[in-house]
């Protein structure tokens, strides 16, 4: 049964300059895992801001927005062998979550050269 959905965008540019700035926002939004893949990217940004998204609509998709003792770089968004993405809770934020019961969460990404965007559907 679905238990919600989420779908953000957001200008890549935003993504680009955040993380060009410093000032620690990568690490805080993004996981080991996801900064080393983007990195390899030709257009990192595009990847970065994808991945944002999809943190966003993971979020909107609970229902409850972002909630205390959670983390943005604990929710990871990666690819199987297949290369379809697949988000995984991680650290804090997945004991937390996982708390709530069992959920299964599907994830689509998808960029252009200036926006990305991300779809999130969470089952129970």
């Amino acid at each position: 049964m679905v238990a919600g959905v989420g779908i953000d965008m957001i200008e890549i540019d935003r993504v680009a300059v955040k993380i060009e700035k410093g000032g620690g926002f990568r690490e805080l939004v993004f996981s080991e895992k996801e900064i080393a893949y983007c990195e390899l990217k030709t257009n990192k940004y595009q990847h970065y801001a994808a991945r944002f998204a999809a943190k966003e609509a993971f979020f909107k998709a609970l229902g409850t927005g972002w909630l205390n003792g959670t983390a943005f770089n604990e929710v990871e968004i990666s690819n199987n062998a297949d290369g379809k993405p697949e988000l995984t809770l991680i650290g804090q934020t997945g004991e937390l979550l996982r708390e709530q019961g069992p959920m299964k969460i599907s994830v689509s990404l998808t960029h252009l050269k200036a926006i990305a965007s991300a779809v999130v559907i969470i089952e129970k």
